[in-house]
């Protein structure tokens, strides 16, 4: 198994620093509004590689964080006039529901800074013996940057090139531009605990470097986040957890690509800031996870509303044909339940599934194995014959087995079929100003127009629901419809 290193630049062999184990921590979210579909890829990528490495039989242990103590969520808190922890408190049961709703995987350990304070302070403490940082009068504490020589050594900034993307004037008992809170000293309207150095509260970057070696030890295996944390946020997470324990904080650094929607940056000043709570309303969560796994977890993704739509329409003919297997085991009993057709795919699945996801998560890869997997589905049960019953009955249940088996790291083919065939089409009917009645009434009254050998009646009403986007399918049991835009040609 290979995974992406992002200190090093490279793909490397995934080797945990104990065999069988794998302790992995994942920065979360700031909880200050709602979450977004940034957040939601996140989520869905650390809890897939967490799921992937179960399967694979290693013992996972998958530590993420809520920040519930920052600048934001103080002023958000104040403008609404309610205690900051409070509201915090508030926004992360939004954000489990959020994230509940996605089917997203709990990570083991869901820590939040506000409960470390204790440990915090301990931390920032040892960093001062060892003269690493340095308390001012007015009670705020600062990490000396140039006293950890491999500082940069992540984001490959060099220390003197940092120095022009800095303020001029150095705050009151600072010593150096570069250097970065540790403590804050309490200001008027913010939340605070009692300190050594004062009243005041934890800079945003100590938080994880407490939490990680609180809950995974010295090192760890895997530390994620998205490509916006590289620097500053992970640059000093390595700065401080490695200058306290001598140590390597992380062996393997991973990073999440960012997300645009339509062609621009997510930004609420543009208008395009997408909440996950918005993102279901418009879309089934497996339309969501398909979506965001059409790309490389590392690589940026460009959110278009055509990638919605093709998603969606995969994903109607993949439980379109979930759905035809489940009727044809259903209405057919075999008695040799060990003899399948000459050439059964089902063990090749799960092997082009591990070597996909072996070589760095790469969802991409596994995703495209699909099509040719339902194609080859639809055709066996096309060429079902008396001769071959048994087998291809066998064959599909296995196929079936198989597919849902490793699919289901990805969060995929979960729901049962028909609710899941039923509700897109009801989301796309609702959007073509027909009924489901009005459609069968005209397939009716086209199907006695044929029967009267009017054609050109008939031929006019396949054409009316051609326009309204609804294809008519003539087949020996009768007719049958589809919806244009969920259509695929198989």
């Amino acid at each position: 198994m290979k995974i992406y290193n992002s200190m090093t630049g490279k793909k490397e062999e995934f080797k945990p620093l104990e065999e069988g184990k794998v302790k992995m921590y994942a920065c979360g979210i700031t909880v200050y509004d709602l979450s977004h579909i940034g957040h939601a890829r996140q989520a869905i990528v650390y809890a897939m590689i967490a799921d992937y490495l179960r399967y694979r039989g290693y013992d996972v242990k998958y530590v993420r964080n809520y920040t519930d103590v920052d600048d934001k969520i103080i002023n958000r808190a104040n403008l609404l006039g309610k205690n900051a922890i409070e509201f915090s408190k508030e926004q992360i049961e939004e954000t489990e529901k959020d994230m509940t709703a996605l089917h997203i995987h709990d990570a083991d350990v869901k820590t939040k800074a506000s409960e470390y304070i204790d440990k915090i302070i301990q931390f920032i403490e040892k960093l001062i013996e060892k003269g690493i940082a340095y308390s001012t009068e007015k009670g705020d504490v600062y990490y000396s940057v140039r006293k950890f020589k491999e500082y940069g050594k992540l984001s490959k900034r060099k220390i003197d090139e940092l120095l022009n993307g800095v303020r001029k004037d150095v705050e009151e008992g600072k010593n150096d531009p570069l250097d970065f809170a540790l403590w804050k000293a309490v200001k008027p309207g913010e939340i605070y605990w009692d300190s050594p150095w004062g009243n005041g509260r934890p800079g945003w970057h100590i938080e994880c470097s407490v939490m990680a070696l609180d809950n995974l030890g010295e090192t760890v295996d895997i530390h994620g986040g998205g490509k916006d944390l590289v620097f500053p946020h992970h640059e000093n997470e390595i700065a401080q957890s490695e200058a306290l324990t001598g140590k390597e904080f992380a062996k393997y650094w991973s990073h999440c690509g960012l997300i645009k929607i339509n062609g621009e940056k997510m930004s609420k000043s543009l208008g395009n800031s997408l909440t996950i709570r918005e993102a279901l309303k418009k879309y089934n969560y497996e339309v969501i996870k398909y979506v965001m796994f059409l790309k490389h977890y590392t690589s940026d993704i460009d959110l278009l509303d055509s990638d919605y739509a093709l998603a969606e329409r995969h994903l109607y003919y993949f439980y379109n044909t979930i759905n035809k297997i489940n009727e044809i085991i259903k209405e057919n009993e075999v008695e040799n339940v060990n003899n399948y057709l000459s050439d059964d795919i089902s063990d090749e699945i799960k092997n082009k599934f591990i070597e996909a996801m072996d070589d760095d998560f790469n969802t991409t890869v596994a995703l495209s194995e699909l099509y040719s997997i339902f194609k080859y589905l639809n055709n066996i049960i096309k060429a079902m014959n008396r001769g071959n019953k048994e087998q291809t009955i066998n064959t599909l249940n296995r196929i079936l087995t198989n597919l849902k088996e490793v699919y289901s790291i990805l969060g995929l083919f979960e729901q049962n079929p028909i609710e899941f065939i039923f509700g897109l089409k009801n989301k796309y009917i609702s959007q073509l100003n027909i009924t489901e009645e009005e459609i069968e009434s005209k397939i009716n009254k086209r199907l006695d127009a044929k029967k009267n050998k009017d054609f050109d009646i008939a031929d006019k009403i396949r054409d009316e629901l051609n326009e309204k986007g609804i294809i008519l399918n003539d087949t020996k049991e009768g007719t049958t419809w589809d919806l244009k835009g969920l259509y695929t040609i198989e």
